[in-house]
Formats: structure tokens, sequence, C-alpha cells
């Protein structure tokens, strides 16, 4: 992005202003140095960028992107124990039961004794937290529809496409 904004300047092409340092809204821009080169960097920019966009969508019905992927998953997995949810969305197991007792505390979910572990619970949605996952969906349907719009449907399903299976450890 910052190259983007670097292609003219005072009607200069970049290339001219090359070793001139950038001026942004604070003051004047560093270079990033080693980090034009590193993929995480961009990664990481683009998610604060995402994330923020997801958290003023949603912030109506005070829902963050965590719990908004813990109530997805549980609203289309009903009794999916927690060790499995915390699995299927990269949750730490002790950062998963903090935010489930947060959403049992406002009504939106339930753990109730596994029928096939006792050692583990089975979650399920509330009725309220059905009706606050169908406004959550909705909300994000329009936060997600930004992003189309901003990136283009080409972009879009390249970077959905090859982020989606993408795992480093393997």
């Amino acid at each position: 992005m910052a190259d983007l904004r670097a292609t003219q300047r005072n009607g200069a092409p970049a290339a001219a202003n090359a070793g001139a340092p950038r001026r942004s809204k604070g003051g004047i821009q560093p270079d990033l140095g080693v980090l034009k080169g590193h993929l995480g960097y961009y990664l990481r920019r683009a998610q604060v960028s995402i994330f923020q966009d997801f958290i003023r969508s949603l912030s109506s019905i005070d829902i963050r992107p965590a719990q908004y992927s813990v109530l997805v998953v549980i609203g289309s997995n009903p009794g999916l124990s927690q060790a499995d949810v915390a699995e299927a969305l990269g949750i730490e197991r002790a950062r998963l039961v903090r935010l489930l007792d947060r959403l049992e505390k406002r009504g939106l979910t339930q753990r109730l004794a596994s029928t096939v572990d006792r050692r583990s619970h089975a979650l399920k949605l509330t009725p309220t937290g059905r009706s606050v996952l169908k406004r959550a969906k909705a909300l994000a349907a329009i936060h997600e529809a930004r992003l189309l719009e901003r990136l283009g449907p080409i972009s879009h399903k390249t970077m959905m496409d090859a982020l989606r299976d993408f795992d480093i450890a393997h």
C-alpha cells in the first residue's frame, strides 16, 4: 500500500523521490527496510485493518471477532466440545474458557454435560444466542461486502483461496 501511495508525489514518479522520506499523517514516514519484503508484515497490517472494521461493524451488538467465531462454530455444530471448538478455531483452551464464561454470562451459550464424555462439556447456543448470532451474521455480511468492494472480486477470491488452507507448520 505504501508503494501505491508513493507512485506519484507532487506529480513526479516515485523513482524521482526514491531516497526522500515520505510524509504521513504523523509526520515523516520511515523507511520500512526489510519489512517491505516480509509477507507477515503486510498480513498483520491487513488483519488489523480488517479487524478494526469488523469490530466497528458489530459494535452495536457488542460482539468481538473471537466471540463471533465461537458463536458461528457452536451454532453450526451444536453439542461440540470445548476442546473441539478450541482446535477448530486455533484458540488456546484457557482463552476459550474465559470467552465462553463471558458468552454464558450474557446468556448466549450453554455448557451441558456431554453424553459421550463425562469429562467434557457439550456447547450450544441459547435462544438469545441464536438471535444475536443471526444479527451478527447480517452485520458481518455487510463488513465482508465492504472488503469485497475494496479488493475487487478477483483479488478477494485469490486471497481467500491462498489463505484458506494456509498452515506454516505443515
